[in-house]
Formats: C-alpha cells, sequence, structure tokens
C-alpha cells in the first residue's frame, strides 16, 4: 500500500526583503517603508528583517480591498460660490 507523502504548505516559507519586493513587483526601499510605517508584518531575525509568505498574502488580499475602497471613492467635488 503506498502512503501519501504530504505536501507541507509553501506558506511556511521566509521571504527577505529582496524576494517580497520581487512579489510585489515594488522597490526595497518600498518594502523598507511599509516595514517602517507597520504596514506590511515582518520580524527581524539576526538583524534582518523576513516575511511569511502566508502573511504576505493576506496583507495584499487585505490592503488591497482597502486600498480599492480608497482610491474607486469619488472625491469630494469643490462647492463653487459666485459673488
Amino acid at each position: 500500500m503506498l502512503v501519501a507523502q504530504q505536501q507541507t504548505p509553501h506558506f511556511n516559507i521566509l521571504m527577505t526583503v529582496k524576494d517580497v519586493a520581487e512579489y510585489l513587483s515594488v522597490t526595497e526601499r518600498t518594502v523598507y517603508r511599509l516595514v517602517k510605517g507597520h504596514r506590511l508584518p515582518a520580524y527581524r531575525v539576526g538583524g534582518q528583517w523576513r516575511f511569511k509568505a502566508e502573511l504576505v498574502e493576506a496583507w495584499i488580499q487585505y490592503d488591497g480591498i482597502t486600498d480599492a475602497a480608497q482610491t474607486t471613492a469619488p472625491a469630494p467635488q469643490a462647492t463653487l460660490k459666485y459673488a
């Protein structure tokens, strides 16, 4: 009888700043800015930032929703007053 091998989910992977920057298609500086602003979940390991892939993915889902709501909301219209 064959025993099916369990595949470890790839969400247990720790990513580097470079990995996250490539994944998000942004610069490494942007990743640092997101971490500094407490917008992107990260961990310090031996003086370097590490990111759990599952948390980055969850952040994309959550932040994408909030960013879309902010960018698609109509801009307030200025009221013109004539003298």
